[in-house]
């Protein structure tokens, strides 16, 4: 039997009617009672929502929050009687691990990533920065470069470090540009803008922590069935008292992913990860941290039959899973 471990995407992962392939299933009921919850009509930025509309941090936040829950409900119901050793997210996504960990109920979850969504746009609104994605150059290179600039007052951090040759800038955008100039003459293949306005994961959003502050006071966090590896430590965690302070924390501090994928599948003994969710990114880091560990994505529901087959089969007669729909 595979040793699975869950991972939930972040933003970044959304697209324009990305809602509709899980319109029918029964997980959907999800949805409408997000609307309820948040007050947003989650379905229609599930369905009807263009580009520019789902690229507003806000907006982008709770969809993909919302869309990630319901395909996690469509895994668990065909995989009765099946946990995860572990679950995490990326960023956002460490809020739907909480939800699937138990840690954290589903309205909770509406509520504080609503919050989140709406405190880090407002945090973009009072300063502006920018992200920029480096590819090609070892993480402790660019983190390397980053100190050195910020040294010299330059306003730039190392926001993820996805897998060991892809890290993300955060920041000021003359401090970014400054920083993507360095680590392309270090030898970096190319550096990547993200169309974001705000500095996500640095110290720039240091304002949006009151809103989610008051927020969390509201919420009840729980012990965790299943271990959540946290983004800010990469290490895993089940106690409730630890997650305001991970939370707030995430808001200013990088997403240590490459760290993280190293402890579910070493510490933790996952054997298969399992990202779920749109789009397929993790499941590529995964491939570029841990080539040996099994993987797969569930971003559309024929995905799901196509896991539960592979999971039976293992358990039936001990071998690797197979590949199946969105491995790679």
């Amino acid at each position: 039997m595979p040793r699975i471990a869950y991972v939930f995407p972040g933003q970044g992962s959304q697209e324009p009617g990305m809602g509709a392939p899980w319109a029918h299933t029964p997980s959907w009921g999800l949805v409408e009672r997000a609307s309820r919850v948040s007050g947003r009509d989650v379905a229609g930025l599930l369905l009807r929502a263009d580009a520019d509309t789902l690229r507003r941090t806000d907006n982008a936040q709770l969809a993909t929050f919302v869309l990630a829950c319901v395909a996690h409900g469509e895994v668990r119901d065909a995989l009765p009687g099946t946990a995860p050793v572990a679950v995490a997210g990326h960023s956002l996504g460490e809020y739907t691990a909480l939800v699937a960990s138990g840690a954290l109920a589903y309205d909770d979850g509406v509520r504080l990533v609503a919050t989140r969504g709406e405190a880090m746009r407002g945090a973009t609104e009072l300063t502006p920065g920018t992200m920029g994605v480096v590819l090609g150059l070892d993480v402790r290179a660019v983190q390397r470069i980053a100190d050195g600039l910020r040294r010299d007052g330059a306003r730039v951090w190392v926001a993820n470090l996805n897998s060991p040759r892809q890290s993300v800038l955060s920041g000021a955008p003359e401090g970014v540009a400054l920083c993507a100039e360095a680590a392309l003459a270090e030898g970096a293949a190319r550096v990547v803008d993200i169309p974001v306005g705000g500095a996500f994961h640095s110290p720039l959003m240091e304002p949006a922590r009151a809103r989610l502050r008051a927020a969390l006071a509201r919420a009840e966090l729980r012990t965790a069935d299943v271990p959540v590896v946290a983004n800010v430590d990469a290490r895993p965690h089940t106690r409730p008292d630890l997650w305001p302070g991970l939370m707030l924390d995430q808001l200013t501090r990088p997403v240590r992913w490459l760290d993280g994928v190293r402890t579910l599948t070493g510490e933790l003994g996952a054997d298969l990860l399992v990202e779920i969710g749109p789009g397929r990114v993790l499941t590529g880091f995964t491939r570029r941290i841990s080539p040996r560990t099994d993987r797969l994505s569930v971003s559309a529901p024929d995905h799901v039959p196509a896991l539960a087959a592979a999971v039976g089969a293992a358990r039936e007669d001990g071998a690797p899973v197979p590949a199946a729909h969105g491995a790679a």
